[in-house]
């Protein structure tokens, strides 16, 4: 996951981020209570990730983008995602089966919204997958812009994001009680 996201945030898109000796990219927000949803293929390897934190400690939104946002954000029911990740030559399908992920994450624990920062390239692949998020603020223009963003949890977003990863709902959400209930009999 560390690497394809320096594949694709240093490699690709040409960001300034920190990447080790070991070719991964990470940041001060990626530690022990950090959520990811990870797409693996059937190989087991990586194929897409985003990372999920709570608002009411440290995120980028406040950090580095809250002149954007136009406000900080701290409320528990808001979860900030960032690092949208796909893995190069990952199936087209990764893209809606992480927002699929994102939107069980959002149900499961019972949030409300979750607030992101994204490029101008990320609003065709929201709009493409029908759960674009409602824009704060904008920052820079055409294909340089950033901007930052609420997206809405709830039942029918579940539902759609499952049609649109061509996932029964019922396995989607299965994957989510399994994954909390092996975490918390751990």
């Amino acid at each position: 996951m560390f690497r394809d996201r320096a594949t694709q945030f240093r490699d690709r898109l040409n960001w300034q981020v920190e990447v080790d000796a070991e070719g991964f990219e990470t940041d001060q927000y990626d530690h022990a209570d950090t959520l990811y949803v990870i797409a693996e293929g059937k190989d087991g390897l990586h194929q897409g990730s985003m990372r999920f934190l709570p608002t009411t400690g440290p995120v980028m939104v406040n950090d580095h983008f809250a002149d954007i946002a136009g406000r900080a954000v701290s409320d528990p029911l808001i979860w900030e995602c960032t690092r949208f990740c796909l893995a190069p030559n990952a199936p087209g399908s990764v893209a809606a089966l992480l927002m699929l992920g994102g939107a069980e994450l959002g149900a499961g624990l019972g949030l409300r919204q979750a607030v992101g920062v994204f490029d101008a390239r990320m609003i065709r692949i929201y709009r493409m997958l029908k759960w674009s998020p409602m824009i704060l603020g904008t920052q820079g223009s055409g294909r340089d812009a950033i901007s930052v963003g609420f997206w809405t949890f709830g039942t029918d977003v579940t539902h759609r994001m499952a049609l649109a990863a061509g996932v029964p709902p019922a396995l989607s959400r299965n994957w989510f009680s399994r994954t909390f209930e092996a975490r918390d009999a751990a």
